[in-house]
């Protein structure tokens, strides 16, 4: 088999089917499972299933350039590597190696304040833009120290969690009596089940660097975000690993660009598997796009430079994507390229974006 990532995945099922044996069982379900029922990941990608796109033909699209701004930074993609707790299980440099191969490619990634191997250690193996996403698991003065070492490590952004106040039923992993390490050993959990309205603007009026929000599931709450100053509302639901039977998050995703209006930046993750869910969702006003179980396949398949090959095929899928629908880049989509109501072809799941993987007796 060749060696290098370039001529082993050619695409994106390739590395699912490859990461699916390097990792064990336990680690497999984290991944890929969802709360309860798992509802609410099949509505992620159930949203994503009925928009269909309306592609405009005879345009100039010889050059198509994909490139988004991103606080400063000119990214390939407009996507940010979501925060992912226990990096370190897919492979051991953990959010190290994320670091590493979102740098090289040239998108943004978020490390996880639960995930190894750290604030300070993750940002010197980062070569471009990087922030930094928190449970809050103690008082201010905690908040405050935690801010000013991702500030001092030169983060762009820090993102505060808000849709764990209480911790989600996983069947999955309940179900193997399997128990994350910094689950087990997790204390502070009244501290976020209490967390206000207040305490988030008490953090944007303290600390200068862009806040973002993440967790936003309703128009109501986006609106509250942009009055009190967030930087970025990140419309998400966990990955469906949160609270069972809500709503898509492209579903969401309307409702809260009508509230934020302009006010804040609007980032949206939720089952976005294929170039062609990044196009749909800055159509319909996202200005940034988060991916997670994604490019935990491409870490697992090779590390830093499997994340890397991960995005170079998203990137030729997105590229292909906006030709075919007539634009030459993000900047010149809108809803007019979206029709909402489409009926799905597939039942959907947490892998029904890739109908090749020959699922056969593995259980993926």
């Amino acid at each position: 088999m060749p060696n290098a990532p370039e001529e082993r995945f050619l695409t994106l099922h390739e590395m699912i089917k490859f990461a699916r044996n390097r990792v064990t069982p336990n680690v497999w379900d984290y991944l890929t499972g969802a709360t309860e029922t798992e509802t609410t990941l099949a509505r992620n990608r159930m949203a994503l299933d009925t928009v269909a796109l309306r592609p405009r033909v005879l345009r100039d699209v010889s050059n198509v350039d994909a490139s988004v701004d991103f606080f400063g930074h000119r990214i390939r993609l407009p996507l940010v590597l979501a925060p992912v707790g226990s990096l370190e299980s897919f492979e051991a440099g953990g959010g190290a190696s994320v670091a590493r191969g979102a740098g090289e490619f040239g998108v943004p990634f978020m490390l996880s304040s639960v995930s190894q191997p750290g604030i300070e250690e993750t940002a010197a193996a980062a070569t471009g833009p990087k922030t930094f996403q928190l449970y809050v698991r103690g008082d201010h003065d905690w908040q405050d120290a935690i801010a000013g070492r991702v500030i001092a490590a030169g983060y762009d952004a820090f993102c505060i969690t808000v849709d764990t106040a209480h911790y989600s039923r996983r069947e999955r992993d309940i179900s193997k009596r399997f128990v994350k390490t910094w689950r087990a050993a997790n204390t502070g959990m009244d501290i976020q089940a209490a967390l206000s309205w207040d305490d988030i603007k008490r953090f944007r009026d303290k600390h200068k660097i862009p806040l973002i929000l993440k967790g936003i599931g309703t128009g109501e709450d986006a609106e509250i975000a942009a009055s009190i100053g967030v930087d970025v509302v990140y419309v998400s639901n966990h990955g469906g690993r949160q609270l069972d039977h809500g709503r898509g998050s492209l579903d969401v995703l309307p409702e809260v660009v009508a509230a934020v209006a302009g006010r804040s930046k609007i980032m949206v993750d939720g089952s976005v598997s294929r170039g062609t869910d990044l196009v749909k969702a800055i159509a319909l006003g996202a200005d940034w796009v988060g991916v997670g179980r994604l490019y935990l396949y491409g870490l697992a398949a090779d590390g830093a430079d499997g994340v890397r090959r991960l995005l170079e095929i998203l990137e030729d899928e997105t590229i292909k994507a906006l030709g075919l629908c007539g634009v030459t880049g993000f900047g010149q989509l809108d809803k007019s390229y979206t029709h909402a109501g489409a009926p799905p072809v597939a039942v959907p799941h947490v892998h029904s974006a890739f109908p090749l993987l020959n699922l056969g007796d593995r259980g993926y």
